[in-house]
């Protein structure tokens, strides 16, 4: 690893102490998100992970459906992976989708996990 030293505002400073050892990740996850923005057509994720960091009830995360912007954009990309025909910017954006919808699925296995464990979990099907 490689030390960094940077200058924070007091109040951000203050936010991050609590943890400082997930660091390396959080920067990780805005580096993309910060990179996202140049990529056309990736903004949905913006709406997809400011919705996860406001911490939704289970159920409003297990209700979470992409836009249909979003949808569409996903299914034009998967079309061209599997034809192998992806430009290397939609290749990127491809690899972007593919984590937000990691994220996606973690943040609603936890939340029916969450569910279960209240005895409020929908049934399984």
């Amino acid at each position: 690893m490689t030390p960094l030293t940077v200058t924070l505002p007091d109040d951000l400073a203050e936010r991050l102490r609590p943890v400082a050892d997930q660091l390396p990740r959080i920067l990780e996850v805005g580096l993309r998100e910060v990179t996202a923005e140049d990529v056309a057509g990736f903004s949905g994720s913006s709406d997809v992970l400011e919705f996860l960091v406001r911490l939704p009830s289970p159920d409003e995360v297990l209700a979470l459906k992409p836009s249909p912007e979003l949808e569409a954009r996903v299914r034009e990309l998967l079309a061209k992976n599997r034809t192998g025909c992806l430009a290397a910017d939609e290749e990127r954006e491809w690899g972007l989708y593919q984590y937000l919808e990691h994220l996606v699925r973690l943040a609603k296995a936890n939340a029916l996990q969450q569910l279960r464990l209240a005895g409020d979990a929908p049934a399984a099907s």
